[in-house]
């Protein structure tokens, strides 16, 4: 019998992003199938699967609390790539607070909840909420911004979101940002990202805001923390399928500007020499009890979470 993986994915793009074809391909070669399928797809028979991977549900802060409830009950009739337990932990944004208090370097982070006082900082800074992805609701502000930021914070108080605010880290519109991929706790490839948020830019109001993606090669002290980052975590890094850190240049060597392990772009066309769809594929299959061999061995596109 055919193995079969259901690729999870939102409303918005039914047949998956880009590394969906990817992915299937890769599982196709090893005698598995991948199957794009909706989240909140009331008719789907997800016991029918041998696996759900969460892929492409960017839609999932919008709807958290339904998101969640969704993800338990998938791990109550088939197995759930990444657990609930690490989905419901990593889709709001204060586990940055943990992973500093682990000792891992974060951008400095400033904390404010519904019905607190939110400091700002001084020159260009950044606020955003804490469970939020793509950069939908977050914006960038000068020093002199200071009234449009609060109008902002209080906007997302009074929709009872929890606040992040975070100094602009001006280095990124020179180096980029890198952004390092697992698989099955081990690295697999990185990308660099160009600089996202721009003075004057609109909120984004789609799933994801554009940015310009190419393939990197990082440096020692950036794998070197990205490997931190997952010894630090509260779940076994080797019980995660996949696992993306990406990293800022800061002042002391690179920071953590987000650890994503719910539905993070894995970038599967920017590592080929790597060959991280091959790799994914037979971690799949490892996890499902059936190893097995692979069959034959910059550009502009767009963010996503």
């Amino acid at each position: 019998m055919t193995i079969r993986i259901a690729y999870a994915t939102a409303p918005a793009i039914p047949d998956g992003d880009e590394d969906a074809p990817l992915l299937a391909a890769a599982l196709a070669a090893r005698g598995a199938s991948c199957e794009p399928t909706v989240w909140d797809d009331a008719v789907v028979d997800w016991a029918a699967f041998d696996m759900v991977v969460l892929r492409s549900t960017w839609d999932y802060s919008l709807r958290l609390p339904e998101f969640l409830d969704w993800a338990a009950r998938i791990c109550e009739v088939t197995r759930l790539a990444n657990p609930e337990p690490v989905v419901r932990w990593n889709t709001d944004k204060r586990y940055l607070a943990e992973l500093h208090a682990a000792g891992i370097p974060i951008v400095p982070t400033g904390w404010s909840s519904p019905g607190g006082s939110t400091a700002l900082p001084g020159g260009d800074f950044v606020v955003k909420p804490a469970v939020s992805a793509g950069a939908r609701d977050t914006q960038r502000y000068t020093s002199a911004e200071h009234d449009r930021a609060r109008a902002h914070v209080a906007a997302l108080h009074a929709d009872g979101r929890h606040v992040m605010v975070q100094p602009y880290v001006d280095a990124v519109d020179e180096a980029g940002e890198t952004a390092l991929l697992f698989v099955g706790g081990a690295y697999s490839h990185a990308i660099r990202k160009g600089p996202l948020l721009r003075r004057g830019d609109a909120l984004v109001t789609g799933l994801y805001a554009p940015e310009e993606i190419s393939q990197r090669a990082p440096d020692p002290a950036e794998v070197a923390l990205g490997d931190r980052v997952l010894a630090a975590l509260p779940f076994a890094a080797a019980d995660l399928l996949y696992a993306r850190v990406d990293l800022l240049p800061g002042p002391d060597g690179p920071v953590v500007i987000e650890v994503e392990l719910t539905e993070p772009s894995l970038f599967l066309a920017h590592g080929e020499s790597r060959d991280p769809a091959g790799r994914l594929a037979d971690a799949i299959l490892e996890r499902l009890g059936h190893p097995t061999a692979a069959a034959g061995g910059g550009q502009t596109t767009a963010a996503r979470p």
